[in-house]
């Protein structure tokens, strides 16, 4: 399969935009626990389910004209992106329409993992650190991203940002603890 998500890529990557399709077919159930994974914890009723989640991703990646995907964990983080994206902007959404009805905040039950000593993080909250961090490091942005939004490893992390397991797992460290103490109030920068 791996060879075959290659060639795929290098023919979308050279325009032949029909193979998408078939794309998506061979990486369906991993986009999916991604998807997952990034509404982990998300209420049964969400009104954006994983499945749907994956749908308006492919809706976003099926227009992109100007990517050279590199590989298979490439397009995962470009779609995990794209579900970051998505979910912020349902949660604002749904907020809006609820402002002033005393709702709560979008919460998302955090796997201890990604972020220790938390149980749950306000995905509106988790999205304007991590704006904030691009700016600071977006390195360390990024491997937040990659690691809590679609579960990547260290290693598939090191792979998708072109850089050592052992610069993933320090930045990560770093990045962690920087995102923890913003989603506590603390201000650090």
């Amino acid at each position: 399969m791996a060879n075959d998500v290659t060639q795929i890529l290098a023919e979308v990557t050279s325009g032949n935009r029909a193979r998408m399709d078939e794309l998506f077919q061979l990486l369906y159930q991993d986009l999916k626990a991604a998807a997952a994974c990034a509404m982990q914890g998300e209420r049964v009723n969400h009104s954006l389910q994983p499945t749907a989640l994956v749908h308006q991703v492919y809706l976003k990646l099926v227009d992109q004209t100007r990517v050279d995907w590199k590989n298979r964990s490439h397009f995962c983080a470009v779609a995990s992106t794209l579900m970051r994206r998505i979910l912020v902007d349902h949660a604002r959404t749904k907020l809006a329409d609820k402002r002033g009805g005393g709702a709560a905040l979008l919460s998302l039950v955090v796997d201890p993992a990604v972020l220790p000593d938390r149980e749950e993080v306000d995905l509106i909250e988790l999205d304007s650190a991590l704006t904030t961090l691009e700016k600071l490091n977006p390195r360390h942005a990024r491997i937040i991203e990659l690691r809590f939004f679609s579960g990547l490893s260290i290693e598939e992390t090191a792979q998708v940002l072109e850089i050592s397991d052992w610069t993933v797992k320090n930045d990560w460290r770093a990045a962690r603890a920087w995102i923890l103490t913003q989603l506590d109030g603390e201000d650090l920068s």
